[in-house]
């Protein structure tokens, strides 16, 4: 008698469980009021990677036509390097033994963000560091960053991309390169203080969230140590309001990669 009374009881909360939602109160319908903004530029032969990467995006043609059998079939092959284009920095990309691309958890890809626009100042000077007082200003105006938020940086410099001596500082290639790398970047002092107010992620639009001429990557090796993961080239910052936006960042699940290609996405209210 008590197992049966236990089985009705569970058949009961199953079935309220799983009791459609109201209409009003659907995601589909929260989500109709806004609308999507695609973060991402698209891979191709265009895609930027570090001045030294030996190989770019590549896409093969493996079919494309009509069968035998009288259908059209198309299919290709890819090869990328993890760290160019829109992507991921993954934690363990410069803290060893820290999550790998498949191990960041999903709740520091997806959620609220802000974004703090320094374009007036980066766009003047190619080497500026994003700094303390730029978050603080962004403060003063807007009120406190809550915690496990998505801090996303509007420099400008999206406007450039793919023009690689615009957004590099440089078009040359190969290692001697690197030293001619010139654009902006967080300071590491504005890195520790993202940790200490427990961001969930960083992203802005520029190849790297160093500066170009940073010798040390030392803005990374402070947020990655913490677990909170990069987005590197991020797309149509413009489009995005100071508040109120909702971040989806997913990477390519690499297991044991150190970062990825990533398509990133934000849902905003409509006007």
């Amino acid at each position: 008698m008590k197992g049966s009374i236990l089985i009705t009881a569970s058949c009961f909360l199953l079935m309220a469980a799983c009791k459609p939602a109201k209409q009003e109160d659907s995601p589909a319908k929260f989500f109709a009021s806004g609308k999507w903004i695609d973060l991402t530029y698209s891979f191709s032969e265009q895609t930027l990677y570090w001045p030294n990467n030996p190989t770019g995006f590549k896409l093969d043609t493996q079919a494309n036509g009509i069968t035998p059998a009288g259908f059209y079939y198309s299919s290709n092959a890819f090869s990328a390097p993890e760290h160019g284009g829109t992507h991921l920095d993954a934690p363990v990309h410069f803290a060893k033994a820290h999550q790998t691309t498949d191990q960041v958890p999903l709740e520091h890809l997806t959620g609220g963000a802000i974004v703090i626009d320094v374009s007036e100042r980066a766009l003047k000077e190619a080497d500026y560091l994003i700094s303390v007082q730029d978050i603080e200003a962004w403060e003063k105006a807007n009120g406190k960053i809550p915690d496990s938020t998505i801090v996303l940086f509007r420099t400008g410099y999206g406007k450039y991309y793919p023009d690689a001596k615009k957004y590099f500082g440089t078009d040359e290639k190969g290692a001697g390169a690197i030293p001619h790398l010139h654009f902006p970047g967080i300071d590491p002092a504005a890195a520790e203080w993202l940790v200490r107010r427990q961001v969930k992620a960083v992203g802005l639009d520029t190849p790297s969230i160093d500066y170009g001429q940073s010798k040390d990557f030392k803005t990374h090796q402070v947020l990655l140590a913490k677990d909170i993961p990069a987005f590197e080239n991020v797309a149509n910052l413009d489009q995005l309001p100071v508040t109120g936006a909702y971040i989806v960042a997913l990477p390519m699940k690499i297991r044991n990669g150190s970062g990825g290609p990533l398509r990133i996405i934000a849902w905003v209210k409509n006007d």
